[in-house]
């Protein structure tokens, strides 16, 4: 017995047609939120790391003044909207374990590049804005009382 592809892939279609816009939106969003605070195996995390970072992600026109990379795993940082967070205020959630991260911080001068950096590393807590799972706008580190 065989059977025509032609309804199969009547049903991919319509699939794809009905995915919802919001959760599309929600991936951009998601996908921005990792380039603009997202590294994995970060190399060096001092200025000439941040200076890179910086214009590699498109954060230097103009000079962005502050940027914060996490450093972990995207399914660790995905946890903080659920079982690795607590609510924060004003809808945002709080991680409850520490994350590694590097700051990196405009010198000064002029807003426009080449714009330069300097770095400081930590762990720290992060708050995160989540929609449906996922972490679409990092706000702050906190570094937690020892």
């Amino acid at each position: 017995m065989t059977m025509s592809l032609g309804p199969l892939f009547l049903v991919f279609v319509l699939g794809l047609v009905s995915t919802p816009p919001t959760l599309a939106q929600n991936n951009e969003r998601y996908d921005k939120f990792l380039k603009q605070h997202y590294d994995a195996k970060p190399s060096g995390r001092d200025d000439r790391y941040c200076n890179h970072m910086m214009e590699d992600r498109d954060l230097t026109s103009p000079c962005k003044e502050r940027n914060t990379f996490i450093h972990g795993k995207k399914k660790s940082i995905r946890a903080v909207c659920g079982e690795n967070g607590n609510p924060y205020e004003n809808n945002l959630r709080i991680s409850i374990s520490e994350f590694q991260v590097t700051t990196c911080s405009h010198i000064g001068g002029s807003p426009r590049p080449p714009c330069r950096y300097r770095a400081s590393k930590d762990f720290r807590r992060i708050v995160i804005a989540c929609e449906n799972g996922l972490p679409v706008h990092f706000d702050e580190s906190i570094i937690s009382p020892k």
